[in-house]
């Protein structure tokens, strides 16, 4: 027999986690599901981290789970709309802004008693810096809870769920949706469920789920950008004058060559260099911790091309994919490494090599020849924006600074929708996985919003 809310949320991030919240602090008698293809939060663990290297889990626990991709992330909060998405274009700058400001004043009442949060502000004087040689720093407020402390908090916020009447669902993937008298029906490997809304909030690696759900409903969709690049990783002291004011410095670059926009973003102070599974393509990631005990004495940060199709092509995230899937049949099923020394002389990095670096990985990964992944035009934008970066962190483009790749962002198609996000009758579509979102605190904001849409329908 099968279960029926009014609200049914698929996915059990960021975004999913504050409709849920949002839903249910307004209205005590709303029965709500959270269904989740992941595992609880803690029971999430991923086997690279222990060094054994990606064993491919069927459900990976870096990228699935309650609490998200972003619970293991660096627990970054953006605390405005210049970047992480497109939210302020949507919903005004006004609007938008409130909803942010919302998300933190939940993140406040989840956080521990004596965790100090700290937040940063923008710096004139960097600014400038970046400017007079050419780059653009973006600034905005940041909230900086770190991987752990992010983490506590996700927690803490999933029990509140659990203790006021949302059943959350684990490891239940929704493979289709269908129509009812009432709402929807909602099938799962082991049984159905029943909706009279629903929010999806799968995030980027629901793009899958999303696409035909849309086909399935003639929703008209739209093609977002992509983009391919390296993680880079190198001595946290190069970066310190960025990072000991604003934490994570966001810059972009227009490359001489072709002119194209790259953005150095994702900055790790002390952290380390992660992988993650991705539908069984590792891709590279970054990690920090506000544990001092956790700091390494590297830093690493994304370099990432972006590119965006015209007709007719319109399959952009499978383009992105197969330079990913390349990478990996090299190294043999991992993530490849390569100093930038060596990437400047045309030559693969080896063990040897690797070994004799003065910048120690943090990320047990193939020792390769990045140029053999990626193509020329992007290739030659990473190597220009590094010397560029260069120029306002001296030492960013020294030899023994470590390539890592791929790291890819497939934004999601972006659904027809109203003002509401809701993208068919009843269904509603939020987060990373809307094609509007990328990141964790307009994410959230878009979960809180569509409840207060649902609640005063």
């Amino acid at each position: 027999m099968s279960k029926t809310y009014d609200v049914i949320i698929i996915g059990g991030g960021i975004g999913g986690l504050m409709a849920a919240y949002g839903l249910r602090s307004r209205d005590a008698k709303l029965r709500v599901a959270i269904l989740e293809k992941g595992r609880p939060v803690e029971q999430r663990s991923c086997p690279a981290s222990k060094g054994k290297g990606c064993v491919y889990c069927p459900v990976c626990s870096i990228t699935s789970g309650f609490a998200g991709a972003g619970a293991f992330s660096d627990g970054k909060f953006n605390l405005g709309t210049a970047y992480g998405g497109t939210l302020g274009e949507e919903l005004g700058e006004t609007l938008a802004m409130t909803y942010i400001g919302a998300v933190s004043r939940v993140l406040d009442r989840f956080t521990p008693e004596g965790i100090e949060i700290k937040e940063y502000g923008s710096n004139e004087a960097l600014k400038l810096k970046c400017l007079q040689n050419n780059l653009r720093l973006l600034d905005m407020n940041v909230k900086h809870l770190g991987t752990d402390n992010n983490l506590l908090i996700m927690q803490n916020l999933i029990q509140w769920l659990g203790e006021n009447g949302v059943d959350l669902v684990p490891n239940t993937e929704v493979t289709h949706v269908a129509r009812s008298e009432d709402g929807y029906v909602l099938s799962t490997q082991r049984e159905e469920y029943r909706a009279g809304k629903i929010i999806i909030a799968t995030g980027r690696n629901g793009a899958e789920f999303v696409g035909s759900l849309c086909r399935q409903f003639e929703i008209p969709m739209h093609s977002n950008a992509v983009d391919i690049g390296v993680r880079v990783e190198m001595k946290d002291a190069i970066w310190r004058e960025f990072s000991s004011q604003i934490y994570e410095p966001k810059i972009l670059c227009r490359t001489k060559t072709f002119e194209d926009r790259t953005r150095m973003f994702c900055f790790n102070q002390g952290g380390i260099v992660s992988a993650e599974n991705n539908d069984n393509v590792i891709t590279a990631n970054g990690h920090s911790f506000s544990d001092p005990a956790k700091k390494t004495e590297n830093c690493n940060f994304a370099i990432l091309s972006s590119i965006r199709f015209t007709e007719p092509f319109n399959n952009p995230t499978e383009y992105a994919k197969s330079f990913s899937k390349m990478a990996n049949l090299i190294g043999k099923g991992n993530v490849l490494v390569q100093r930038f020394g060596d990437l400047i002389r045309g030559r693969r990095t080896n063990d040897h090599r690797l070994g004799q670096n003065t910048v120690i990985p943090t990320l047990t990964a193939t020792a390769g020849d990045l140029s053999l992944a990626l193509p020329h035009r992007i290739l030659t934008n990473i190597i220009e924006t590094i010397y560029a970066l260069d120029k306002v962190a001296p030492g960013t483009a020294n030899d023994d600074t470590l390539l890592y790749g791929l790291e890819s962002k497939y934004y999601s198609i972006k659904p027809d929708h109203d003002k509401r996000f809701m993208i068919y009758d009843g269904i509603y579509l939020i987060g990373d996985g809307s094609g509007i979102c990328r990141g964790l605190s307009q994410s959230g904001a878009m979960g809180l919003y569509v409840a207060d849409q649902i609640l005063d329908a």
